[in-house]
């Protein structure tokens, strides 16, 4: 672990931090910390900042509730920046927007960014403003009797290329057992959140599980 004095603080006694979600690694926003700020976000597990413009300490979330909790703090090779891996309590951008990050300036039209957060935003659109010759709107028309359907006949196929081990046929085959199951997620409103809090709990419970035969096998 890294002493705070070997931080690099620039002339007016600053350094950047970075705060992104820890789940999603969304970056909510760019603020500046001080010895003290950063000490303070250290005590209390929350981000403290520096006010350029106010010159005063600011903890964010003391006065909206949309505080930060911290999950790791860590610098950069050079040790004059910081990235804050957080878990948010509502927006990070006074705008009340999710991220300070929302004006696009340009974008590749050849490697336009995927995630599966984008993915479930669109299948969401398509049920809630329906689209005329949209397969996935197609699927909510028809109702969750026809989106398990579609489930269960992708997992059959999962199983049918993976027994053949035909790697890109799997792979194929697992994207779009992946969507209809999002498709299934919409649906039944279950978020991209709940599936990562899940696996996150049985991590810690395999952990557990693990310690506990080491335990038993002395």
């Amino acid at each position: 672990m890294l002493n705070i004095n070997e931080l690099k603080f620039d002339q007016n006694g600053l350094i950047p931090a970075i705060v992104q979600d820890a789940k999603t690694r969304e970056v909510l926003t760019l603020a500046y910390m001080n010895r003290e700020s950063l000490k303070i976000s250290m005590e209390k597990g929350l981000t403290c900042f520096w006010s350029r413009s106010r010159q005063e300490l600011w903890l964010k979330g003391e006065t909206s509730g949309n505080y930060q909790h911290i999950v790791s703090i860590t610098a950069d090779c050079d040790r004059d920046a910081l990235v804050v891996l957080v878990e948010p309590d509502g927006p990070a951008c006074h705008r009340g927007t999710v991220s300070c990050f929302n004006d696009s300036v340009w974008e590749s039209d050849e490697r336009k960014a995927f995630s599966l957060e984008a993915l479930m935003k669109l299948i969401e659109g398509r049920k809630t403003e329906k689209k005329e010759g949209s397969y996935t709107t197609y699927l909510f028309e028809k109702g969750l009797d026809k989106i398990l359907k579609k489930v269960g006949e992708e997992c059959t196929e999962v199983i049918i290329a993976g027994k053949a081990q035909d790697k890109a046929e799997t792979i194929y085959e697992i994207s779009d057992l992946t969507y209809h199951v999002m498709v299934l997620m919409i649906e039944a409103g279950i978020s991209l959140e709940d599936i990562h809090d899940e696996l996150a709990s049985r991590h810690v419970i395999d952990k557990k599980i693990k310690q506990e035969k080491m335990t038993g096998n002395k």
